[in-house]
């Protein structure tokens, strides 16, 4: 019979090998789930002519890889002064609540916006 690895001159195999590339790297991407199924899929279609001594082979690789992890994020409603609809991202984590910034030490408000900034306060000194 066929030797897989010979077949089309290797390239079964080798395209084998570049959608399980694929899929390595899907799983490897933070992204995405690890636990979810990943499939690579060689299709072979075969084709004989009208004397039947001949069969046309045709190969494809398909592969269904994990989606990326939705993302989600809670954004705050307000109205601006001329009573139109706003909304900015929550990033203290509760709506009116102030946080400081780990990174920066500065204080701000539930949506990130600067309420106050101790580093100007030392540079001015």
């Amino acid at each position: 019979m066929i030797d897989l690895n010979s077949f089309a001159d290797g390239a079964v195999s080798e395209r084998f090998n570049l959608e399980l590339q694929k899929v390595l790297e899907n799983f490897a991407d933070l992204n995405t789930d690890p636990k979810a199924k990943r499939q690579i899929n060689l299709v072979v279609t075969l084709v004989g002519d009208e004397a039947r001594d001949l069969i046309l082979a045709d190969v494809q690789a398909k592969t269904k890889l994990a989606p990326a992890k939705k993302l989600e994020a809670k954004i705050i409603m307000d109205y601006d002064e001329k009573g139109k609809v706003t909304g900015s991202e929550l990033k203290s984590g509760i709506k009116g609540q102030t946080f400081i910034d780990v990174e920066t030490g500065e204080i701000q408000e539930d949506n990130g916006s600067k309420v106050y900034s101790f580093r100007k306060q030392e540079e001015a000194n």
